[in-house]
């Protein structure tokens, strides 16, 4: 009986150690779903400018307006990262499509409507980079303190998931040039 208190403390220890990592899940858990929010948002307002943008280069190229106006007509699931990645780098490609066209039609790349736009989803772009940085570091915390001892113990009980990373291919990243230094120097000898 001399023990009783002893015993009582250590499963108050370990009782309190088991409701601080299941607390961190939950804490992580709900970082990453505001993350994913703040995507969202940021996608959601890039899909908002996409129709003003379609339409200004429609005066110039109809393939590529039509093009924007169809990937973002389609509805994605909004809580499946893969398909959404998948989804939201299709309307990157048609961005950097649209945005290709600038260079074709000099009257277009000096347009005022044309260019606020292009500022806009510049800024749009940059909202996403940074939600999904952000949304990057909420998983990877997760996915460690999951996957870290004792934790992941616990997270096999309560059927903890990992999650899976976002990334998307902006259509304002350019790409930098290949050079050609072989080519170069042979052209120079």
């Amino acid at each position: 009986m001399d023990y009783l208190p002893l015993y009582l403390f250590a499963a108050l220890i370990v009782i309190f150690v088991i409701v601080q990592m299941y607390n961190g899940f939950i804490k992580y858990r709900n970082l990453i779903d505001e993350h994913w929010s703040g995507i969202d948002v940021a996608l959601k307002r890039r899909h908002n400018l996409i129709p003003n943008l379609a339409r200004t280069v429609r005066a110039y190229a109809e393939y590529e307006a039509a093009t924007l106006e169809r990937v973002t007509e389609e509805r994605v699931d909004r809580g499946n990262v893969g398909v959404r990645e998948e989804h939201e780098s299709e309307i990157s490609r048609g961005l950097n499509q649209a945005l290709a066209v600038a260079e074709a039609y000099p009257d277009l790349k000096t347009s005022n409507n044309y260019l606020a736009l292009q500022e806009a989803l510049n800024e749009v772009e940059q909202e996403i980079q940074q939600a999904r940085s952000r949304y990057n570091t909420a998983v990877r915390k997760y996915n460690t303190h999951l996957e870290s001892f004792p934790s992941n113990l616990m997270a096999r009980m309560f059927k903890f998931r990992k999650r899976a990373y976002f990334s998307l291919e902006l259509a304002t990243q350019r790409e930098l040039p290949v050079l050609e230094l072989q080519a170069a120097a042979e052209a120079g000898r």
